[in-house]
C-alpha cells in the first residue's frame, strides 16, 4: 500500500511546489510555514486537484478520506443526528461520548469551531481509510483535546495516515517527518536521525537536541523521556 508523487509541481502566480517522493504504511507528518503548500499537497494527493505537471500513482489503496482544515465545509446534515448519520453512524453511539446526545437536533453550525471540530474529527476516525489525508487537525482543539486526538492517531494500525500541520506542541509519535521549504517537499526522514534534517523542528526538540538529548521520536512522552535521561 503506497502513494507515490513523481515529479509533480503545482504553481500559482509567484508561488509553486515541487514534490517527487512515495508514502507508505504508518503515520507521517508533513510540516511547513502558513502558506507554504500542505493543504494544497493534501489535495494533491486526494487527488481533488491535478498537478500542472508528474502524476500521481495509487497502489493497493481503495478508500481515502481528506479532512480539511476547517470542519464547516464538511457538514451535509440539518441537525447533528443527521449529519452523523451522514458517515454512516449512529448517532445513539457517537454523540453521547462527546455530550451531544442531548443537542442530536440542533444544527451542526451551531456547535462551537472547537466542538464541531471534536465532532468531525470523531466520525472521520471512526472508521478505517487506506489513505487518511488530515490538514491542521489539531487546529481549534484545546490542549486536552489535542493530547486525545495524538493518542487516536497513535492507534492507528491500517493503512497510511497523514498529518498536514504547523502544530509544534502535542505531537504523535511518527513513522517518517516531511516538511515543505522553499516550494519543495523534502524528506526529513524516519525519527530519531530525521530530527536532525527537520528544519521546522519545534524549539523543545532543538534545545533537547543541542544538550545532547536526542528524542526517539516526537511525542510528548518522548521528550520527557529524553528530558529526564542522563547525557549521552
Amino acid at each position: 500500500m503506497k502513494i507515490s508523487l513523481h515529479n509533480i509541481r503545482a504553481a500559482r502566480q509567484n508561488w509553486s511546489l515541487e514534490a517527487d517522493a512515495t508514502f507508505t504504511e504508518g503515520l507521517h507528518l508533513v510540516s511547513g510555514d502558513v502558506g507554504s503548500g500542505k493543504s494544497t499537497l493534501a489535495l494533491l494527493m486526494a487527488q481533488q486537484t491535478d498537478p500542472l505537471e508528474g502524476n500521481i500513482h495509487r497502489e493497493d489503496i481503495h478508500s481515502m478520506m481528506l479532512s480539511f482544515q476547517f470542519p464547516e465545509y464538511h457538514v451535509t446534515g440539518l441537525t447533528i443526528a443527521d449529519e452523523c448519520e451522514s458517515w454512516g453512524l449512529e448517532p445513539d453511539t457517537i454523540l453521547p461520548s462527546l455530550g451531544l446526545n442531548l443537542r442530536k437536533d440542533d444544527s451542526p453550525l451551531s456547535l462551537s469551531r472547537g466542538e464541531l471540530k471534536r465532532f468531525h474529527l470523531t466520525c472521520v476516525l471512526a472508521k478505517e481509510y487506506d489513505l487518511l489525508l488530515l490538514d491542521e487537525p489539531f487546529s481549534s482543539l484545546d490542549c486536552y483535546q489535542k493530547t486525545c486526538l495524538r493518542t487516536q492517531l497513535e492507534t492507528r494500525s491500517h493503512g497510511i495516515t497523514v498529518i498536514f500541520s504547523h502544530e509544534q506542541a502535542i505531537l504523535p509519535r511518527v513513522s517518517h517527518i516531511w516538511e515543505i521549504e522553499t516550494g519543495k517537499l523534502i524528506d526529513c526522514g524516519t525519527p530519531p536521525d530525521a530530527l536532525m534534517q527537520w528544519h521546522h523542528i519545534p524549539k523543545i526538540i532543538r534545545n533537547l537536541i543541542k544538550s545532547g538529548k536526542v528524542p526517539k521520536n516526537i511525542s510528548p512522552e518522548d521528550l520527557e523521556e529524553a528530558a529526564c535521561r542522563t547525557r549521552e
